[in-house]
């Protein structure tokens, strides 16, 4: 894996030394990570995916040379070779070819093979990921999540949606819901969140989800799985609780906060795999179930984000807790007609 972080929480607790949350496997293999800007990390990590690209065209090409013009290759080595050129968009497919690829390389010694040998780092398929939080997915880097989304790419974008600019303070962002507190909304934000996953589903060739691991670990756990092994742009949007939502409880509560944000409709889980249409099925499922609305306002005052609204202005508080059920609802029977619909 190859990890472009955005600036912000994630690359925190990514990067700081002396501990990694990353670790190699038993051959020594293991992701490499860097950190860009806060505004260019898309692109930065899209350019990764380019330039590593760029060396496997160059395999490729040697690859087609020894298959049409070397005498030393046998037979054996030309079909794996031919193998490989096939199945190179796979991870897991160029991963098991490459393991047989090497050795026939190392046996046969020829000026061609020598030349691939010294490339055989990119052999396998790199899972290429983008990481940042909303402040960086949704606002000040979203020009650069949409331009890489664009480009049909086959790179992964993971968007750790913590519903505000946490890392620089707790400003409001356009993913911060109706009725929330933070800075540049003290009396609570008035503008419904921006949808990110659905402008997305727009292209109609990017695979996008969101997901909560309190809430499911098996989905998030299958839409991984999918958004890594899809051909083309990925967008993986994660429900995220923040010290700055001053949780009742605390932080050791996150896991159960997640869950509760999706029974009660706060938070919908979902995923839209273009590859279903091509199979004549809907690609968009909503893998929530139907949430339990009366739970919905309980869910808000466990939080000091919302709270803190009742306190300080108790009047617009009604008044835009309603307005953040009825958003939440509205989102809701949109997915709901999406699941819907006939293919």
């Amino acid at each position: 894996m190859m990890v472009a972080n955005a600036t912000g929480c994630t690359s925190i607790y990514s990067g700081s030394a002396p501990s990694t949350p990353y670790c190699t496997n038993a051959a020594g293999q293991g992701p490499a990570w860097a950190n860009s800007l806060f505004e260019d990390n898309a692109e930065f990590g899209l350019g990764m995916h380019v330039g590593v690209e760029k060396l496997r065209d160059r395999v490729q090409e040697t690859m087609e040379k020894a298959i049409a013009n070397c005498t030393k290759c046998s037979e054996e080595l030309k079909a794996v070779m031919k193998e490989w050129i096939e199945n190179r968009g796979s991870s897991a497919k160029s991963a098991e070819v490459t393991a047989r690829l090497i050795p026939l390389l190392e046996a046969c010694g020829c000026d061609y093979c020598k030349e691939i040998l010294e490339h055989k780092d990119w052999l396998v398929k790199k899972s290429q990921w983008i990481i940042g939080g909303d402040g960086w997915g949704y606002d000040i880097g979203y020009g650069g999540v949409d331009h890489v989304l664009a480009t049909g790419q086959d790179v992964n974008i993971l968007v750790v949606d913590t519903e505000v600019y946490s890392n620089t303070g707790g400003q409001s962002s356009k993913s911060t819901p109706v009725g929330a507190v933070a800075k540049f909304a003290a009396s609570g934000k008035r503008i419904r969140k921006k949808d990110l996953g659905a402008m997305a589903m727009t292209y109609g060739y990017v695979y996008v989800a969101q997901v909560s691991i309190g809430a499911s670990q098996q989905q998030l756990f299958n839409v991984l799985k999918e958004a890594e092994a899809y051909p083309g742009p990925s967008l993986v949007i994660a429900y995220a609780p923040c010290i700055n939502h001053g949780i009742k409880g605390g932080m050791t509560r996150t896991q159960t906060v997640g869950k509760e944000a999706v029974a009660c409709g706060y938070w919908h889980l979902w995923h839209y795999n273009p590859l279903l249409e091509e199979q004549g099925k809907n690609p968009f499922v909503l893998d929530s179930k139907e949430p339990d609305w009366s739970k919905f306002r309980e869910f808000l005052l466990k939080e000091v984000r919302y709270t803190s609204l009742q306190k300080s202005f108790p009047a617009e508080a009604d008044e835009l807790f309603a307005a953040a059920e009825e958003n939440a609802k509205w989102r809701y029977n949109g997915y709901k007609r999406l699941a819907q619909m006939e293919y």
